[in-house]
């Protein structure tokens, strides 16, 4: 029986079985996510964790371009005036990227597009990802002066090392699918046409598996792969703190939204 639930989050939720398949649903917004999409996604994937009910998480984006773009910067003023401080914005990321390694079930990424900001860093954090051949990963902090978050400075050179880190990091361009795959970041490449195809088929065995071993599995792997995960969550949080209140943030972000090259500070 599926049972689908839209929240007032921007996402939607639907079980089918063994399977829970999460949406990021705003396509207007290429699937960014504000303060309280990443507090209630959160929730929700810790949730889905002990409920025994659920044996693997599906997470993916709503329409055909984009996975998830990261933060909603278009969100930024309204949140600082709701009272949300670069602090609780950066414990709120690190909470829903840890939500996704902690999970004791299998999280699949469905990467349908552009993965960008914290958008990538989900996409890698999950266990198995299948991206369209057109999907990409995007680093784009550099690009509005801030640094990378959501544990990509381990997550990346947990799976491609530090030379292709430091590229994405600094450079802030798109690396494409295929790429991402032969790097390491992703699980496979496929046709667009093909994708529901192979996440049903993952997740239709994985719900059919058994739970605690999975578990288990999956902990063992990210204890040997991802040691370094929470120290990376803290440096990128009193990192990126000090960078969501400076100039170059600001002039970052207005470039951005009025479609100009920022003019940084030297």
């Amino acid at each position: 029986m599926t049972e689908a639930t839209v929240t007032a989050s921007g996402f939607v939720t639907e079980q089918d079985g063994g399977i829970l398949r999460i949406t990021i649903d705003k396509p207007s917004r290429m699937n960014a996510i504000d303060y309280n999409a990443m507090i209630a996604l959160g929730d929700t994937i810790i949730a889905a964790g002990q409920d025994t009910s659920v044996r693997v998480i599906v997470l993916t984006g709503g329409g055909n371009k984009a996975f998830c773009t990261g933060a909603d910067l278009a969100a930024t003023g309204e949140a600082a005036a709701a009272g949300v401080t670069p602090e609780m914005t950066m414990d709120g990321a690190n909470r829903l990227v840890r939500s996704i390694v902690e999970a004791p079930v299998p999280v699949i990424a469905r990467v349908n597009g552009a993965a960008a900001g914290i958008g990538a860093s989900l996409a890698i954090a999950a266990d198995i990802t299948y991206a369209t051949e057109d999907a990409y990963l995007l680093l784009a902090f550099i690009n509005i002066g801030l640094m990378p978050d959501g544990g990509a400075s381990a997550l990346v050179g947990a799976a491609a090392g530090r030379a292709l880190a430091a590229e994405m990091a600094l450079l802030g361009d798109r690396l494409p699918a295929e790429a991402a795959k032969a790097a390491g970041l992703i699980t496979a490449v496929v046709p667009a046409d093909e994708l529901d195809a192979k996440v049903e088929a993952a997740a239709l065995k994985l719900s059919e598996g058994p739970r605690r071993a999975q578990e288990l599995t999956k902990r063992a792997v990210n204890a040997a792969t991802l040691a370094a995960l929470d120290g990376a969550l803290e440096r990128e949080k009193d990192g990126q703190i000090e960078l969501l209140t400076s100039a170059d943030f600001m002039e970052g972000v207005t470039a951005m939204l009025t479609k100009r090259k920022p003019v940084f500070g030297k």
